[in-house]
């Protein structure tokens, strides 16, 4: 009688263990894959950053979009209009394009939300287009980033521009903490 409890739980481990055999074998008999080009890993960073923050610009209610948390801080329209603004920066050195670049676009130059989601879909889908001419090669070609003052690869710039908008990124998860909003991120996935 005190066998059964025994053997059961020998018979339920090795049942257990069957999935992570299987899959070590598989691991061994399986090529690795190579590692993606390098336009397509700064193009993937670039676009998922893109994609939430559109996700938020179209999702954030258009009679809170100029709320801000404190008054030192930016609304949630600027944040969207700064960040996409930002990209030109990068943008208009990597496609050569002369001419100011605003920063800070005026919330009266986008008096709508539909004109905000439009200007942050356009600067992420110009930098995506700016990304796919300089293809693979054209990530190590050498720029002078405005602000250092210092040559840069373009993939290095391009990385810095992300990592901004991921900054602004988690500023406006807290807008719509503040908000009582949940972001889309964070929402149960269906």
């Amino acid at each position: 009688m005190t066998k059964v409890p025994l053997v059961l739980a020998a018979v339920l481990a090795a049942i257990l263990a069957m999935p992570a055999l299987a899959q070590d074998t598989m691991k061994k008999d399986t090529a690795v894959k190579p590692a993606d080009p390098p336009s397509k890993v700064v193009l993937d960073s670039w676009n998922d950053i893109g994609r939430k923050l559109i996700a938020m610009a179209e999702d954030f209610p258009e009679d809170k979009y100029d709320m801000k948390p404190n008054p030192d801080q930016r609304t949630f329209a600027q944040q969207l209009l700064h960040a996409a603004g930002a990209n030109y920066y990068f943008t208009n050195l990597v496609t050569g394009q002369k001419g100011p670049v605003e920063e800070n676009p005026k919330r009266d130059q986008y008096k709508t939300k539909s004109d905000v989601v439009a200007f942050v879909k356009k600067s992420f889908a110009d930098g995506a287009a700016a990304i796919q001419s300089k293809g693979d090669r054209g990530m190590s070609e050498l720029v002078v980033d405005p602000f250092a003052h210092q040559q840069v690869r373009i993939s290095d710039l391009a990385y810095g521009f992300i990592e901004h908008c991921g900054e602004h990124y988690g500023q406006l998860v807290v807008y719509y903490r503040v908000a009582g909003l949940v972001p889309p991120e964070s929402r149960p996935k269906k």
